[in-house]
């Protein structure tokens, strides 16, 4: 009995301290690791292709395609960082010791909330793009956009901190025994994150989407106004009515670099580019 109980353990040279291993039914811990896996595999896949599209192809240096980078780059780490990190701490025991676990931790935060972030920033640009139209090209320049991405970067690196302060000084110090990797937060900690990672931020894209929203269809409305006015036929009105809908909906959409990749010809196109250069490369 006490070997099987060591054996349970996952440090059993220490057996009044170690955590024991999570057990779970072989099958459901095969089936959370191809799903989990799949889907981490796939996130890095897509956004490692905006990626490389974008930094790749000059005529893809643009404000917006900046916003869409660094957005990429953020879910690129949540499916190469964040997702296998969770899987691990969930199906075995922790081995790579605490320092690793606050960095861990640290990292998780900051891909989270630059992830927010960089949303925020990419609802500001298409606010702008859509509402104000005339001054968009003066207003969002690229320095200015480098600049907005390299503090939000900053700012999530700051703001992070905050949450793993404690273990910075005295790694493990919540571990309630050897094997764990836990984060601790308290809770006023909890209730400013929530205000500012989720009430605010949500309150601040919803809002600017509407107007988007709202603006869409005002100036579809109006074209099919002027079109009905102009040619006086009574056809053109479906096709003004498809067109109206199209707008609401592209622009009702929040932007992710996955939309992007399935629905954008420019991508669609950089990824062939991409693709036959490295069947040239492998044929030579």
């Amino acid at each position: 009995m006490e070997v099987e109980d060591g054996a349970e353990l996952c440090f059993p040279q220490f057996p009044n301290t170690s955590c024991r291993k999570p057990s779970s039914p072989w099958p459901q811990t095969l089936v959370l690791y191809n799903v989990c896996y799949s889907i981490s595999l796939t996130t890095v896949t897509l956004n490692l292709l905006i990626i490389i599209s974008i930094s790749h192809f000059r005529q893809l240096h643009t404000p917006t395609n900046i916003l869409l980078l660094s957005l990429a780059v953020s879910d690129l780490l949540v499916g190469l960082v964040v997702m296998p990190g969770e899987i691990f701490k969930k199906t075995s025991c922790w081995f790579l010791g605490d320092f690793v676990c606050f960095l861990y931790n640290y990292l998780s935060i900051i891909i989270s909330v630059s992830s927010l972030g960089d949303i925020v920033l990419i609802s500001v640009d298409r606010y702008v793009a859509i509402c104000d139209p005339l001054h968009y090209n003066t207003r969002i320049t690229m320095n200015r956009v480098k600049l907005s991405v390299f503090l939000c970067w900053l700012y999530s690196a700051s703001y992070s901190l905050f949450f793993v302060k404690d273990d910075l000084t005295q790694p493990g110090r919540y571990n309630s025994c050897y094997g764990e990797c836990v984060l601790v937060i308290d809770y006023f900690t909890a209730v400013i994150d929530l205000v500012l990672s989720l009430i605010v931020t949500v309150t601040v894209i919803v809002a600017l989407y509407l107007r988007v929203f709202a603006v869409a269809v005002s100036q579809a409305r109006a074209m099919r106004a002027h079109i009905t006015v102009v040619t006086l036929q009574l056809s053109v009105t479906p096709k003004a009515k498809k067109s109206e809908l199209k707008a609401a909906r592209t622009l009702g959409v929040l932007l992710n670099p996955v939309i992007y990749a399935l629905f954008y010809p420019w991508f669609r196109k950089a990824v062939k580019l991409i693709d036959s250069s490295d069947t040239a490369a492998r044929l030579l």
